[in-house]
């Protein structure tokens, strides 16, 4: 019964999704529109999965049709923009495969799976996003399609990735030490993205990398290092989820911006979001489990034992009593915080094995999105009280605490002085992305027929994966662009209408 009430917690509050409106309000052509001191001829984009395309968890051909770059380089041809390419999927239902089969991790799970789509019951009820399973993927990897392209956004790059060769080695890919989605279009197996989009000699560049270089330790629940408490500055010796080094990030941005306007290229760069703007992170409650007062009252017997612990050593002077009432565990009827497990927290475990680094969330946890997947579920299959959150803890990967969250803000906060401090020094545009976003999270940004919020699904501004905008969210990331390559470069430029977009996907019927 718990885990019917918990199970897409993401989603319990959605109700039916209403049809979206149509808008037919075509770009007015009205007036002249000019490129002021900017050349639109050769416009390269490049980035990670937010320049692809991205969406819904994979990339595929929709997505990569309403990414912001090919937005942008339609109102670019208003004032001489060019041709715009993009290494485009071979479907739109998002999966990989390498040598006609899945990639598949060490659990045997694909590690490219197809795109989620937003699935309802016979009942015309949501029951949750869900893998979609109308067709299989038909995209290979090692199918190269060549390196000319416009748009060079690479899902799951970090700003070092951009000037690592063999990033794009296809043989790297199986054992994780390249990218499949820049395999599909480097020039040889030891190019570079920034060596291959600087090839294509660009007269206007926009450039949205940093986010992956935190986000991936956010979206893992701070499973990784932090490498401005480690001081490593060698991204050879990082993991997949760590923080990049604050003066790593600094050189590499330096070297992308100089590589990029070598020959007089003008650019925009864009900042890093708060993960606060995300639905990602905001999403499933922290008080995100339901109890009768019945059930409260066993489950508290059952921490008698470890909560009479913690009080054996606040007698014993081995702990304060204010860190004793921040691990105490207690349960009431209604709606509850799961017990975690928090790996900031003093180490207790050579006092006793009961005591390990277990509290309840607070308010200040943000319980990632796909947590709602284990909340409430049984550990054990054969024992009903082993319910994840309540009398098993909820692993720390689930969980994006306090201190987790500011070595990501600190992080961002460097990254961010140093996007803006370069685009000075270097002449060039900058986009304030992160501003808009988090309007977006605090009330929404209006738009010509509706208003744009980060609420996940209903909010229209990011795909089912939390993390990645919709088509509608790149409208509006378009009209930033403008607005910044005007205020920089004196363009005048037509904007798009938001409404004009899409949001998700709400059922299995891809195109």
């Amino acid at each position: 019964m718990m885990r019917k009430n918990i199970k897409f917690l993401a989603i319990l509050a959605i109700g039916l999704v209403a049809c979206e409106p149509e808008f037919d309000n075509p770009i007015d052509e009205s007036g002249i529109y000019t490129s002021g001191e900017a050349d639109f001829s050769k416009y390269i984009a490049l980035g990670n999965s937010l320049t692809a395309g991205f969406a819904d968890g994979a990339l595929y051909i929709t997505g990569q049709e309403n990414s912001f770059p090919n937005i942008l380089s339609q109102q670019f041809a208003f004032a001489g923009g060019g041709e715009f390419t993009q290494p485009l999927m071979a479907d739109n239902a998002g999966g990989l495969l390498l040598n006609g089969s899945p990639v598949l991790n060490l659990d045997g799970s694909n590690r490219f799976p197809n795109r989620r789509v937003l699935v309802f019951d016979e009942g015309g009820n949501p029951v949750g996003p869900a893998i979609y399973t109308g067709a299989p993927p038909i995209t290979e990897i090692s199918a190269n399609l060549g390196s000319s392209f416009n748009n060079m956004g690479v899902p799951g790059a970090k700003s070092f990735h951009l000037a690592a060769p063999n990033y794009g080695n296809v043989a790297g890919v199986e054992p994780g030490l390249s990218n499949p989605y820049y395999a599909r279009f480097a020039s040889s197996a030891t190019s570079t993205i920034i060596g291959d989009a600087v090839a294509q000699d660009p007269t206007f560049f926009t450039l949205w990398i940093g986010n992956n270089d935190i986000l991936s330790y956010a979206t893992s629940g701070g499973v990784g290092v932090d490498h401005n408490v480690t001081g490593e500055q060698d991204p050879e010796k990082y993991g997949s989820n760590d923080i990049t080094n604050n003066t790593t990030f600094a050189g590499v941005y330096s070297q992308l911006l100089g590589a990029l306007t070598v020959n007089g290229a003008k650019g925009v760069v864009l900042n890093l979001p708060n993960v606060t703007s995300l639905p990602f992170f905001t999403t499933v409650p922290y008080n995100a489990i339901p109890l009768d007062a019945q059930t409260a009252a066993v489950v508290n017997s059952n921490y008698d034992l470890y909560n009479n612990g913690l009080q054996g050593l606040v007698l014993a002077g081995l702990l304060s009593s204010e860190e004793a009432s921040r691990r105490t565990i207690k349960f009431s009827a209604g709606q509850n915080a799961p017990v975690i497990l928090d790996e900031d927290l003093t180490d207790l475990t050579g006092f006793n094995a009961a005591l390990l680094n277990y509290r309840q969330a607070t308010a200040s946890d943000l319980l990632v999105l796909t947590s709602s997947s284990v909340l409430g579920t049984l550990a054990d299959p054969n024992n009903p009280a082993s319910v994840i959150g309540v009398g098993v803890a909820l692993e720390d990967k689930w969980v994006l605490t306090p201190e987790e969250q500011a070595a990501v803000e600190t992080a961002r906060t460097s990254f961010n002085t140093t996007i803006a401090g370069l685009a000075t020094a270097n002449n060039l545009a900058l986009y304030d992305v992160a501003s808009d976003l988090a309007q977006a999270a605090n009330g929404g940004i209006p738009y010509d027929g509706g208003i744009i919020t980060s609420e996940f699904v209903r909010g229209g501004g990011f795909s089912l994966d939390g993390v990645h905008p919709t088509p509608r969210a790149h409208a509006l990331v378009t009209n930033g662009i403008l607005r910044a390559v005007e205020a920089t470069y004196g363009a005048n430029l037509p904007s798009v209408n938001p409404g004009d977009y899409g949001t998700v996907t709400v059922s299995n019927e891809v195109n």
